[in-house]
């Protein structure tokens, strides 16, 4: 009977840790740091984002699979991270949790 009840307790935590990763659009734009800018570059692993404080290179392996990944120069994009930042030439943000598209370039 332990065996069972043991078993039970190790397939909900598995469930639960699982499921963690999962979180939603609104959770991610309500709860986490984010930062605004305008697409100066585009290649299949990142962009280049520049503001007025200046400018930043964004991983597209975002964790919410909801999230834009395909942008166009001049876009103007809300990224989603972790709060951390590199510290080089140009910044650096690599976890990041979604992008979305503010202002698209032909809007402007």
């Amino acid at each position: 009977m332990k065996r069972v009840i043991t078993l039970v307790l190790i397939l909900v935590c598995i469930f639960v840790l699982s499921g963690c990763k999962n979180r939603s659009m609104d959770d991610i734009i309500e709860n986490e740091a984010n930062i605004t800018g305008i697409v100066k570059e585009t290649n299949d692993t990142s962009i280049l984002i520049e503001n007025e404080t200046g400018e930043y290179f964004v991983s597209l392996d975002v964790e919410n699979e909801d999230s834009m990944t395909n942008f166009n120069i001049n876009d103007e994009v809300v990224v989603y991270y972790d709060g951390n930042i590199a510290e080089t030439y140009p910044m650096q943000m690599n976890t990041v949790y979604a992008i979305t598209l503010k202002t698209p370039a032909d809007a402007k």
